[in-house]
């Protein structure tokens, strides 16, 4: 059986709150053998630590998700450094930029702007660690690249859940970033992503869940969960023109290298 990770699993949300060791469990049996559980703000942040320390093959990124930042403390930097230094945080994240959702009834350009100054608060502290980050990005990409290009060389992205266009990708990769596919790839209306996947060469990607969210087909329209990457794996490796154990020997160093705390490869 071909080993892959889960790069980007919610695992701290209520979604998997009845069952999660039988969760993980099942993603263990389906070749899952890493899974890393994202921060969204810093109580999910804590609570995805708390699932590392608990199953030795979770690990954990603590950050703060841009749609959340009207909730955020004007300067999260010294708690994010406090929570950063545990050893299984892998990475900072989420974070980024995302204009498709309004900020209620705040004005929409301060909403941007509170938005790059959280932003680049988390980057800063990667930055300072060592670590790189989780980018998500929705609407948004021209200010995520702009945000993220004075760090280059202090820091590096993914940007998760990737679904713009093969010319988007190359752009993310020449500021030294990388990109990860979801169970968007199997859906019927995907074949933009497909695309895009087809022209990533292998080692400029990696697989994820965004579990709870983005069930793979044949469990398309239910819960998400990190055994699911084995059936993104499946499509991916069809368009890749490769095996099962080649993707999965792609994709996993290319997550160790990328999170050099997941240990040892």
């Amino acid at each position: 059986m071909a080993s892959f990770y889960d790069t980007h699993a919610h695992l701290g949300f209520p979604d998997f709150q009845g069952d999660l060791a039988e969760t993980i469990h099942r993603a263990q049996d389906s070749g899952i053998t890493k899974i890393i559980s994202i921060g969204t703000d810093f109580p999910g942040s804590v609570r995805a630590i708390e699932i590392a320390e608990k199953f030795p093959n979770v690990y954990a990124a603590v950050g703060w998700h841009p749609t959340h930042v009207m909730d955020a403390p004007e300067d999260l930097r010294p708690r994010l450094r406090e929570l950063a230094q545990h050893p299984k945080v892998v990475a900072i994240g989420e974070t980024g930029l995302d204009y498709h959702r309004t900020a209620g009834d705040a004005d929409f350009e301060s909403y941007k702007r509170r938005q790059l100054k959280i932003f680049q608060q988390q980057m800063e502290v990667a930055s300072e660690l060592g670590l790189n980050c989780i980018i998500h990005q929705r609407d948004s990409f021209e200010d995520t690249l702009a945000a993220i290009k004075p760090f280059a060389g202090k820091t590096r992205g993914v940007f998760h859940c990737f679904s713009e266009s093969a010319d988007a990708m190359r752009r993310v990769f020449e500021i030294g970033c990388l990109v990860s596919f979801t169970g968007i790839v199997t859906f019927k209306n995907g074949a933009n992503v497909r695309e895009t996947l087809a022209a990533a060469d292998l080692g400029q990607f990696m697989l994820e869940t965004d579990c709870p969210f983005l069930a793979p087909v044949p469990f398309r329209g239910k819960r998400c969960e990190p055994g699911y990457v084995s059936q993104i794996a499946e499509v991916a490796a069809q368009v890749k023109h490769c095996s099962a154990e080649e993707l999965g020997a792609a994709t996993c160093r290319t997550a160790h290298e990328f999170f050099p705390k997941l240990g040892k490869f």
